[in-house]
């Protein structure tokens, strides 16, 4: 049975078990359905899609990429039990709609035809725009639900503009017979306009500079699981569907983009990571931090080898892995202080030391430091796209550095202020600390023994 149609039913049952016990039940039915999904993505390549193989193949670069984000939703689902007790009314529908866009996920890792993945983005962006507002009394999170929603209708406007130039030049949707007509046709305008816009349509869903004005307040205002889930799943089906895209359908004229994607990497990294230094708030900061990871992952369509699907996978893990672990400590102290401000998780080391470690560890793998997975991706990111790309990786180390400064910034705060603001009686949940262990152990096994994550999804 097709991974994609055990994601879609665990959804609709999640979906409708709002109708008992308030929909307490959703997130367990999330869970299990998830386990079966993953159980089954390690499977031989499932024939249903033998059907469809001109508009969806589910071949090896699709497997792998379900596995990290069904393992990274699963992750969020375990948090969601304490993220989401303030939503009992409606914790079903957010399950569900988390389930959905992980569909529009699915869809995008495997897409062989434009429709396809115009189709996938949908299903992928509605169900954000809507989680994005799920606090309905709070402003921030409407403004947030508004904004993104207008954005990614600009964007879906550049995307359709796109295909309707590249359909209008090649006459066909289909990937590969694009690709030979834009090897045939390198100078044809028609063409190369419609692969800039449908560059720039993608770049907005990835949050590169400049298209990323609206990550910020976007991630700010949303229900901070919700957050986690965008920098994370969203992050992943975004970007290897814009790889996909780009080394596929337009490798013929890649001489036309690539100088345009190497300057939006340029203003991702330098603009995200000072950005990043000026933030008050460890929502925005970690916004802004996603912003330049955009820019890091970037590297990959520069100086490719046939490695480059595996290190793009591999940092794409590490980072949501890492994100998760961020994630997981910031929604508890949101949770206990209202506030997500640097001064609000000064002392967490000395009452939740777990968490504390799980953050900073996380962090340490952002920001590249030895012997975590994040650095293990970076070093392979780097090393494929010096040979094409040099200036960029120079960029990219610089960028890494000023970083450094920020991840500091909530570390220190953590752990080397005497006093402790975390004056409660409420506890880290069992399945909370079990999490962190988890994350933990696999950001420094990865770091230390990078072919565990060949080994682990079956490559």
């Amino acid at each position: 049975m097709s991974v994609l149609i055990i994601v879609f039913l665990t959804a609709v049952a999640a979906l409708f078990s709002g109708v008992f016990e308030q929909g307490k039940f959703a997130r367990y039915i999330g869970i299990l359905g998830l386990i079966i999904a993953l159980y089954v993505s390690f499977l031989p390549e499932c024939s249903f899609f033998e059907h469809y193989r001109h508009m969806y193949e589910y071949g090896s670069n699709t497997a792998l990429f379900t596995k990290i984000s069904i393992v990274t939703t699963l992750l969020l689902f375990f948090l969601g039990g304490f993220a989401f007790s303030n939503h009992r009314s409606h914790q079903s529908e957010l399950y569900a709609l988390m389930l959905f866009a992980l569909c529009g996920g699915i869809i995008l890792f495997g897409f062989q035809n434009l429709v396809t993945l115009f189709l996938g983005i949908e299903i992928l962006s509605i169900p954000l725009y809507v989680m994005a507002g799920a606090n309905k009394t709070d402003l921030r999170s409407n403004e947030a639900s508004i904004k993104y929603f207008l954005m990614g209708a600009f964007a879906t406007g550049f995307l359709l503009f796109g295909i309707t130039f590249i359909y209008g030049s090649a006459g066909t949707f289909d990937l590969y017979k694009i690709h030979d007509f834009g090897a045939a046709n390198p100078k044809n305008v028609m063409f190369i306009l419609g692969v800039i816009l449908m560059l720039c349509a993608l770049a907005f869903k990835v949050a590169l500079a400049p298209f990323h004005m609206w990550s910020p307040d976007v991630y700010y205002g949303s229900p901070s699981l919700i957050t986690a889930f965008m920098a994370s799943v969203v992050k992943i089906s975004g970007f290897f569907a814009f790889f996909r895209l780009m080394t596929i359908g337009f490798t013929g004229v890649t001489h036309e983009w690539i100088n345009v994607l190497g300057v939006f990497v340029i203003i991702t990294l330098l603009l995200a990571n000072v950005m990043g230094l000026a933030q008050t708030n460890v929502k925005r900061m970690l916004a802004y931090s996603s912003v330049s990871h955009a820019g890091y992952i970037g590297l990959v369509f520069f100086g490719m080898t046939n490695l480059s699907t595996y290190n793009l996978a591999f940092y794409l893990f590490a980072y949501s892995l890492s994100t998760v672990g961020v994630f997981m400590c910031l929604i508890w102290v949101e949770k206990l202080k209202r506030e997500t401000s640097f001064g609000a998780f000064k002392g967490l080391a000395k009452s939740e030391p777990l968490l504390a470690v799980v953050a900073a560890i996380s962090m340490l793998s952002m920001a590249g430091v030895p012997l975590t997975a994040g650095f293990m991706g970076k070093f392979a990111l780097f090393s494929q796209a010096i040979n094409g790309a040099a200036f960029l990786v120079l960029v990219a180390v610089l960028g890494s550095a000023v970083s450094i400064a920020y991840y500091l910034r909530l570390i220190i705060a953590m752990f080397f202020f005497k006093e402790t603001t975390f004056k409660t009686s409420e506890k880290v949940t069992l399945t909370y600390n079990v999490v962190a262990v988890v994350i933990i152990a696999s950001i420094i096994i990865l770091g230390v023994f990078p072919d565990m994550f060949a080994k682990q999804f079956g490559l």
